[in-house]
């Protein structure tokens, strides 16, 4: 009983298992997947050379494309004109008993065009009550270094804006500026 051999390992010994059935040569025949993988790799490979190709002409377009306009454009830039204010002297606020201290500031309006130049000369009374106003209350302190004057500048230009809106000036120069 033991040299007969059972039903089922005699089933799988003859019936042949597709992964086992030999081809040509005696070699299995290579599955679909395996035929595949190279020519896959090779596709991948090739998609990513073509998008890396692809994006740095495109960066390399917009790049050389805007530098061009860059250049056309600087080449069409009016110059600017500047209106002189009168001279501005003012008393600083007096946060203790010292005495008292003066500002005088000689200042510059920077405009885009000659035509908005004429049109901010019948506001100055407007802009040089917002220079007054703004500059009383400035303590002497707040004018120390070159932080102090920038944000004095930045100031001014935002006041002058607001005073001639809807137009806009480009900024506000200091010709002079004195602390005594």
């Amino acid at each position: 009983m033991a040299s007969k051999p059972k039903k089922a390992e005699t089933e799988a010994e003859s019936e042949p298992d597709e992964e086992k059935v030999e081809g040509e040569g005696g070699e299995s025949p290579p599955s679909k997947w395996k035929l595949k993988m190279p020519s896959m790799k090779i596709l991948i490979i090739a998609a990513a050379a073509v998008l890396v190709v692809g994006s740095g002409g495109a960066g390399a377009y917009f790049f050389f494309s805007s530098k061009k306009a860059d250049h056309a454009a600087a080449g069409v830039v009016k110059p600017a004109v500047f209106v002189d204010l009168p001279d501005v002297l003012v008393n600083l606020a007096n946060a203790g008993g010292d005495s008292t201290r003066y500002l005088k500031v000689k200042v510059t309006l920077e405009v885009p065009d000659q035509a908005l130049a004429q049109q901010i000369q019948p506001l100055m009374p407007r802009v040089m009550d917002a220079f007054q106003t703004y500059l009383r209350e400035l303590r002497p302190t707040d004018l120390d270094g070159s932080a102090g004057l920038f944000r004095l500048k930045e100031e001014l230009t935002r006041r002058v804006n607001t005073a001639v809106a809807p137009s806009r000036i480009n900024a506000v120069l200091f010709k002079e500026i004195v602390v005594q």
